[in-house]
């Protein structure tokens, strides 16, 4: 006979959005299961997103720059030709990642969270069972916090499997291959395109659109494009990927020529879509928005006490926006007044160079003439160049409103830049206007120092350009 638990909340998936609405119920002093589908505490992002992935970026990085050591020197630095053996470095990796879920595990243990790890089935909106290692386990709740995630696109020409790859796989090859196939362009095909490729691989992509990152303007993907294009990344853009046959992936580009690549392994980046089979959402009676749970500014699903958050609510699908939904419900269940209504959900692109993008773009005010523009280039800032990061076209861009000169967005690409992107969503947040930011002494010498000189550009008085 199936073991029986009654909870005040339950949590459906141990992701970033909800592990974290794990810890602030039980902190609230809720009676909380939480429910481990499979990828482990953490989610994606933890196990096999965004720490993992960051920290392949790394070790490609630090093997780059041995590499430039070797041939022929940089800054002066000579070395010897530098070898790498992958398998170690995944295993570096793997460390990262699993102290990392201890942590979480520790974290939720002190909230007094139930762990259970487990498939859950839904039979009704407040009702699920869970297979488990040891039996099945009924759980009913009071509330219930779906937070199942996302998974990796499947395109049914390059179905998952020997040679093609998702991220997951990628991030756990045991050795650099010599020919890497990544089809689609986005953030993730390019984040780790480029880490092969200063790893040694030879990488060519494939992206459908007319170019790279098609969701961001073409000012802040052209410095991008430039380091692809110097380090020998191989572009078809307009192009459809076909089917992958004998170490060759078929091709039709733009003009309508097929075309064979050579691959050791594709890598199918083309996007990622909500979690929603496999779990009995259909039995739950949620209103869906297209192919996403709906939910209102509570992070309220139709059906009464059930929530969502995170990938399964919709774009963007960031581990961060997660994360405060998680934190938002948790309150609300409280008896706390909240709603989750930020200014902007700051996003980054770990390429090379780095992209961060806040609130509106110059695409969001095509046609305006109430928006104030303006940019500044990192190659004016010392800390850039000092640390080689002011000649490859990165700057910081600043958008306002004419009249009251409020900030509306907030964009840069460069080198290091990810750290820029909290002090970018702050200001926005906080409904910073431009003097705000002039009026900021920022600290010498740093990055930083570009986003106040944009603003003082903005207002007509940079001080270094």
């Amino acid at each position: 006979m199936a073991e029986s638990i009654k909870t005040k909340v339950l949590i459906i998936g141990a992701g970033t959005g909800g592990y974290v609405a794990g810890i602030r119920c039980g902190q609230l002093g809720l009676d909380t299961v939480l429910v481990d589908g499979g990828d482990g505490l953490g989610g994606t992002c933890l196990n096999v997103g965004c720490i993992p992935s960051k920290a392949i970026i790394h070790a490609a990085s630090k093997f780059e720059t041995v590499s430039k050591a070797a041939d022929g020197g940089t800054l002066g630095i000579t070395a010897a030709k530098p070898a790498i053996d992958l398998s170690q470095t995944v295993a570096w990796k793997d460390g990262i990642v699993k102290k990392l879920n201890a942590g979480v595990a520790a974290l939720l243990k002190k909230s007094k969270v139930k762990v259970i790890k487990g498939w859950a089935t839904f039979s009704d909106a407040k009702t699920c069972t869970v297979n488990t290692a040891e039996g099945d386990i009924v759980i009913s709740a009071e509330h219930v916090i779906l937070a199942t995630g996302s998974e990796p696109v499947e395109l049914p020409f390059l179905k998952f499997g020997g040679d093609v790859i998702s991220s997951t796989e990628a991030l756990s090859l045991s050795a650099v291959p010599n020919k890497l196939v990544v089809v689609g362009g986005g953030y993730i095909g390019l984040e780790l395109g480029i880490a092969f490729r200063k790893l040694g691989a030879e990488v060519a992509i494939v992206e459908m659109a007319d170019r790279l990152l098609p969701l961001y303007d073409k000012a802040l993907t052209d410095p991008v494009a430039k380091w692809l294009e110097k380090h020998g990344v191989e572009l078809h853009l307009g192009a459809r990927a076909g089917s992958f046959e004998k170490g060759q992936l078929n091709v039709t580009t733009r003009d309508g020529a097929a075309i064979q690549l050579k691959a050791d392994k594709v890598l199918v980046t083309v996007g990622r879509r909500p979690r929603t089979q496999g779990w009995g959402l259909e039995n739950m009676g949620v209103a869906m928005a297209g192919p996403f749970v709906k939910i209102d500014d509570r992070c309220a699903t139709s059906m009464k006490n059930v929530w969502a958050v995170g990938d399964l609510t919709g774009e963007p699908m960031l581990a961060h926006k997660g994360s405060a939904q998680g934190e938002v419900v948790a309150e609300i269940i409280a008896g706390h007044d909240r709603r989750f209504d930020p200014v902007t959900i700051a996003a980054v692109c770990f390429t090379e160079p780095e992209i961060v993008s806040a609130g509106l773009g110059p695409l969001d005010v095509e046609g305006r003439d109430d928006v104030i523009t303006a940019v500044f280039p990192l190659a004016a800032i010392g800390r850039a160049l000092a640390i080689e990061a002011g000649e490859d076209g990165g700057f910081v861009r600043v958008l306002a409103s004419k009249g009251d000169h409020r900030l509306l967005g907030v964009q840069a690409v460069g080198q290091h830049v990810a750290e820029m992107s909290n002090s970018f969503a702050q200001m926005l947040e906080m409904g910073a206007v431009l003097e705000d930011v002039a009026g900021v002494i920022h600290v010498h010498p740093t990055l930083g120092e570009a986003f106040h000189e944009a603003s003082l550009r903005a207002l007509g008085h940079a001080i270094h350009i």
